[in-house]
């Protein structure tokens, strides 16, 4: 089995702070990325939080925010984070970048990945980055954003959207969700989720997930489907019917499929599928076992489908995904 050279120095990230910046969004990748580590325990990422010279920026939160590096950061990064600002100025009506913003996007060298938060898709896009790709922001901005930018093909229902080199998220925590994603993507599902387990917060919500959910806690006289998917979780292997997990819930279709919506933000099976991935990709990152196998563990009863969804969800094929990073996973 050919495996990818281990790496020689940690992934360098540069993160972009704006003046008018949001400092949860701000926080974030050093958060995720500085709890990635590798088996002995090793950093995988160096994150270097930057401004566009150096200087001081004020936050959204009304105090300001010292950083020990200026655009030189953005030159030397593999990948830059830019968290939102709230001192969009020109760029919220579809003007360009200002000129230092500019200056400083020259810097950055080809073939970085390119990396926004919530509203920094406004950045991205005043710099061209997103012309003719799929992206996404938060979705009180979506309709303006893409009315503003109309090269871009906006989603506004989305947590996150990977078009390769440039990955854009909705707002606040979907910023979270895309960090781990990258985790995911740069070394495996296991170090994803020690790194979720560190920061206390879900290991994995994919990407196609909806970003406003309409009721995330149901009403107190209300009874919910968590329970329902706690036992659908443990039982990943069997052929799950809509009919069984509403009759678990000791609720209508209708009623059960509604609700069930409104507290994961997609339909049963789209959830189902979804963990079944999840399940798939962990045996296939920490197991020797059969591609066979791994599709009838997870419930997707065959190789061949197993191989369809792992194509249409993440381009690979399982023997490839297993290729990647069963080594990273085993430490």
């Amino acid at each position: 089995m050919a495996v990818p050279p281990a790496p020689t120095r940690p992934h360098q990230v540069a993160v972009l702070a704006l003046d008018g910046v949001v400092s949860f969004e701000l926080g974030i990748p050093s958060r995720i990325f500085d709890s990635a580590r590798g088996p002995g325990g090793e950093a995988l990422y160096e994150v270097t939080v930057c401004t566009v010279d150096g200087r001081p920026v004020r936050t959204e939160a009304g105090f300001s925010v010292a950083v020990d590096h200026g655009a030189e950061a953005l030159a030397a990064a593999d990948t830059v984070v830019i968290p939102p600002t709230h001192s969009l100025g020109s760029m919220a009506e579809g003007g360009p970048l200002p000129g230092p913003v500019a200056a400083a996007f020259e810097g950055i060298r080809p073939g970085t990945r390119m990396v926004s938060i919530c509203t920094a898709s406004y950045v991205l896009a005043a710099a061209g980055l997103l012309d003719g790709r799929p992206a996404t922001t938060h979705w009180c901005d979506a309709a303006a954003f893409a009315r503003t930018f109309p090269r871009v093909d906006v989603d506004p229902g989305v947590l996150f959207v990977d078009d390769g080199d440039v990955l854009t998220s909705a707002g606040a925590a979907a910023g979270i969700d895309l960090c781990l994603h990258l985790v995911r993507r740069d070394h495996g599902s296991a170090v994803a989720n020690r790194a979720a387990r560190h920061c206390v917060v879900p290991p994995h919500r994919d990407g196609g997930q909806a970003q406003y959910i309409e009721r995330p806690v149901p009403e107190p006289t209300l009874a919910s489907t968590a329970a329902t998917r706690a036992w659908a979780l443990g039982r990943l292997q069997e052929p799950l019917s809509l009919g069984e997990m509403a009759a678990h819930a000791r609720m209508s279709l209708r009623t059960f499929t509604r609700r069930f919506r409104e507290e994961a933000g997609m339909t049963p099976g789209a959830w189902l599928t979804a963990q079944r991935l999840e399940l798939a990709r962990q045996l296939l990152e920490s197991s020797d076992l059969a591609v066979d196998l791994v599709a009838h563990r997870s419930g997707f009863g065959t190789a061949n489908s197993l191989r369809q969804h792992m194509r249409s969800v993440l381009g690979v094929s399982p023997v490839a995904y297993r290729r990647t990073f069963q080594v990273a996973a085993r430490g």
